[in-house]
């Protein structure tokens, strides 16, 4: 609180101010509340926009407070993307209007989280189809974006399109997880709806994802390789399509050279090759995935999700006693992949280890083995 009340003027004293308010956010600190509230009027957008967050994460009743805050919406050069977020997360009604001006924006991130605050306010959900579009966004940041808007909202009909959007595996896992805890915890979700698509997302193949960009004519072996470095994922996943549908000769040796080279330090590579040697069947990258699977390095975290889909592509049973010690870990989707892994394998003991397990997804996953839908049934009904 001391840190936010020194006003100095430069850009380090600024930096920490910035941060201190987003800390005691994250503690949801009350006491600091009016400490914070001083940043509304501060004259840097970021000091401004992490005093909103910090007031939306630690909550208030105080209408004077809210007020002010949507007050910001006619501010220029402030980020309103969090202005509209924090509003609708304090349920502040007196701002919907003020709140419809930016459905139209052409930021499409601010857009998207317009559409959904008035959504969410009024109670109205029949526009919610405007933020699902921007799942198929050409900007990857829109795409990102509209998934955290169809989680506030508690949006469950678009876990189909989520499972599908082209952005890195984290975000659509972290979305359906979100939505499932909320759902089945409130009996509006059951088990039966959601693993299709969470399944569909673990296994994560290229073609089961409906892709924004395309080629104007077929990649060449070197360029479909570069594409795994893409920052943007649904570059990344055009590539590994190429690979697998062009390649698919030639594109192991091409995978484990760009391996060697960058990937085994380029955490976004690195997972898409891991991936597309299962997708392959290249035995000969057993020992590898096995690595992979026990990396414990956290920016590698997703990767071992994708040795242990790619082991059980592979077919060798010799991957059993790993996938078996992989149920040992608190990484749900690592445990959750395992277990795909091992019933591909023919392994029913794995659902035995976990039947008992803290997590309410893992012990569905263990007692429905034999209720497995059809992953290409993408209906989702209530």
């Amino acid at each position: 609180m001391r840190a936010v009340q020194n006003n100095h003027p430069t850009l380090d004293n600024r930096i920490v101010r910035r941060k201190s308010v987003e800390t005691l956010g994250r503690l949801q600190a009350t006491q600091a509340l009016s400490v914070i509230r001083t940043c509304l009027a501060d004259e840097d957008c970021y000091t401004v926009e992490n005093a909103v967050w910090a007031i939306g994460e630690i909550g208030t009743q105080n209408s004077d407070i809210v007020e002010e805050i949507a007050r910001l919406l006619e501010k220029p050069g402030q980020i309103y993307r969090v202005i509209i977020h924090t509003l609708a997360k304090l349920e502040y009604k007196g701002a919907i209007e003020r709140i419809h001006r930016f459905a139209e924006s052409e930021d499409e991130p601010t857009a998207s989280a317009a559409i959904a605050a008035i959504c969410r306010l009024t109670g109205n959900y029949t526009q919610m189809d405007k933020v699902v579009a921007f799942l198929q966004h050409p900007s990857r940041n829109a795409r990102r974006a509209c998934i955290q808007d169809l989680i506030d909202a508690r949006y469950y009909p678009a876990i189909p399109q989520i499972a599908r959007c082209p952005v890195s595996v984290v975000f659509r896992l972290r979305a359906i997880r979100m939505l499932a805890d909320i759902g089945v915890n409130k009996g509006e979700l059951s088990f039966a709806q959601i693993q299709p698509s969470l399944e569909q997302t673990l296994r994560d193949r290229p073609d089961e994802l409906d892709l924004v960009h395309e080629y104007d004519f077929p990649p060449s072996l070197d360029f479909a390789i570069r594409e795994l470095y893409e920052t943007d994922f649904g570059r990344c996943y055009l590539g590994s399509k190429a690979l697998i549908e062009t390649y698919a000769e030639q594109a192991p040796t091409a995978l484990l050279q760009t391996y060697k080279e960058e990937a085994h330090i380029d955490y976004g590579a690195h997972y898409h090759v891991m991936k597309l040697l299962g997708w392959l069947k290249y035995a000969q990258a057993y020992n590898l995935l096995i690595e992979a699977l026990h990396n414990p390095q956290p920016q590698f975290q997703k990767s071992r999700s994708a040795a242990a889909i790619a082991l059980g592509e592979l077919g060798d049973r010799r991957a059993i006693p790993d996938l078996k010690k992989s149920l040992e870990t608190s990484i749900w989707d690592l445990k959750y992949a395992a277990l795909m892994a091992l019933e591909q394998l023919g392994d029913k003991s794995g659902c035995e280890i976990v039947a008992e397990d803290a997590d309410w997804l893992i012990r569905a996953k263990a007692t429905c083995r034999s209720k497995i839908q059809n992953p290409n049934d993408n209906r989702f009904s209530f």
